[in-house]
């Protein structure tokens, strides 16, 4: 059953994408012809969103059978509120099943996109419409080249947060940069048994682009007892069942800084950062003892 229940699920997904997508083309047209209502439209399309994740929940529930295992001391959360969401990144699945958990219960969630994706045909276009905030990441040689560039990347992050000053949203970010994989950890000396090492700058730059209002993080840790899976594993049915455990943190005004200029806050930022991961690496081995040992 498992290769239909892929084929299935993917035709589900293509259907539900192209419904969705044709109904966003007014709203873009809207967009372009109507500045002053992009906080109204935005709100518009992250409906349009919302109602794509929730059929995708549905269908999922139905054909993969995954038991997905919330636990962790957190508080009610709202759709009012503006949220900072971190996880550790080990598969392209774990998006599926953030938006399976969190969908309805916090404001829609963007995620940080390269400039290069907007030329992308059809998906470029959605990322504009539902104003996924934007980033362009100048190289480590063009930073030592021109300094200057490190200014353009924030103020980049400053324009592409804006707009959520009047809508609350959650700000998706893995610090880790890419997925887990046991070559580039080893490539890294990281100092933590089942994650990479964080980077700091990336969610620096957004809580002081957000000017405070991130008052609230979830930090979400996944593990997958049976092996990290692929799309297809999930989507055949193959991934039986997923722990996932959720603390949240207040976000203080000591964590918005001048990251690039404040040599004395990145230092305090970094630490934050690294002892937040050193908690969540303890916290994948407790799962992985759990699991081999329940």
């Amino acid at each position: 059953m498992g290769p239909l229940k892929a084929a299935v699920s993917l035709l589900l997904y293509a259907g539900a994408t192209v419904v969705v997508f044709v109904l966003l083309l007014p709203l873009a047209l809207l967009k372009a012809l109507l500045p002053p209502w992009r906080a109204r439209i935005g709100r518009w399309a992250d409906a349009l969103a919302s109602g794509w994740i929730q059929f995708s929940n549905m269908h999922q529930r139905w054909l993969t059978g995954t038991d997905i295992q919330v636990e962790g001391d957190l508080p009610p959360l709202s759709r009012n509120q503006w949220y900072m969401l971190i996880c550790n990144h080990q598969s392209w699945v774990d998006i599926l099943i953030l938006v399976r958990i969190f969908n309805g219960r916090i404001p829609y969630v963007k995620f940080f996109f390269k400039k290069q994706l907007l030329w992308v045909p059809l998906f470029g276009l959605a990322l504009w419409v539902l104003d996924f905030p934007m980033m362009r990441r100048h190289s480590r040689a063009q930073l030592a080249r021109n300094p200057k560039l490190r200014a353009q990347d924030m103020e980049q992050t400053r324009r592409s947060c804006q707009v959520y000053r009047d809508n609350p949203v959650t700000i998706v970010t893995f610090p880790e940069g890419t997925r887990f994989r046991p070559a580039k950890h080893e490539r890294q000396g990281a100092p933590y048994a089942h994650l990479l090492r964080p980077l700091a700058g990336g969610m620096a730059f957004s809580l002081a682009a957000m000017e405070g209002r991130l008052q609230q993080m979830l930090d979400v840790t996944l593990y997958y007892p049976d092996g990290v899976p692929s799309f297809m594993d999930y989507a055949s049915g193959r991934v039986r069942r997923v722990h996932v455990h959720v603390v949240q943190h207040t976000l203080g005004e000591d964590l918005v800084g001048d990251y690039q200029n404040d040599q004395q806050f990145r230092v305090y930022f970094q630490r934050w950062l690294n002892q937040l991961w050193k908690e969540k690496d303890a916290r994948l081995e407790q799962l992985r003892q759990r699991s081999a040992n329940p």
